[in-house]
């Protein structure tokens, strides 16, 4: 048997070695990618698979800064200038940027078998422009770091997020015409800044085709 102040010390020697391990690995690996708030501060980072308040209920990441391929994360700047320009006080929180493809196999692990699969890229396809740092998934937050009203928040994943059926929402009362106006304000930038939209998520740009990224660039693993 160890003495009390024996197991004290490898005690604190077992937490110490976990505390380091966790801090060595507290960030993907990212060579060549661009953390977007070294680029801009102002812009705010609240990952949401970092923590369990999202679509799959539980933590995905183990790290918490969002990284782009630096094409994306430039253009990720320009569209919070212009923000900033349009609507003073405005600014972009990236909710998801590169999600690497050992993530999306999990993620994927978890949905397939459900409704939600039409979300989430199959990593047998090759996954998505996640998976190689070229799509972002955002927001608007007010002066305050307040989220303004987007009428369902982000990754809401049912028709109510889709794109192409606002004005009937509207009409019907499930969005608000103020949530229609800041989804297209939040287009708006993001198109301006060269990113793509899709039907199902206001929240979600590409910055350029799945058919390009697999030509022309590596997914992170």
């Amino acid at each position: 048997m160890f003495s009390p102040i024996k197991m004290k010390k490898i005690l604190t020697a077992s937490l110490f070695a976990t505390a380091t391990l966790i801090a060595a690995n507290a960030q993907p690996p990212m060579e060549g990618f661009v953390r977007i708030q070294d680029l801009d501060s102002s812009i705010a980072v609240d990952l949401m698979y970092a923590k369990s308040d999202n679509f799959v209920g539980e933590v995905m990441y183990d790290f918490t800064e969002a990284y782009l391929h630096p094409k994306a994360a430039e253009a990720v700047a320009k569209a919070n200038k212009l923000l900033g320009e349009l609507r003073p006080g405005y600014r972009l929180c990236i909710y998801d940027a590169t999600r690497p493809m050992r993530v999306q196999q999990k993620m994927w692990n978890k949905v397939k078998n459900t409704p939600q699969k039409n979300y989430v890229s199959n990593p047998a396809n090759g996954g998505g422009l996640h998976n190689y740092g070229l799509a972002v998934d955002v927001s608007i937050i007010d002066e305050k770091g307040d989220s303004i009203d987007m009428g369902t928040a982000v990754d809401a994943l049912t028709s109510l997020s889709h794109i192409d059926q606002e004005e009937e929402l509207v009409r019907r009362g499930k969005i608000s015409k103020e949530a229609m106006d800041n989804r297209r304000l939040l287009r708006k930038v993001m198109r301006q800044a060269g990113f793509k939209t899709i039907r199902t998520e206001w929240w979600h740009f590409n910055y350029t085709t799945r058919a390009d990224a697999k030509k022309n660039y590596k997914v992170v693993k």
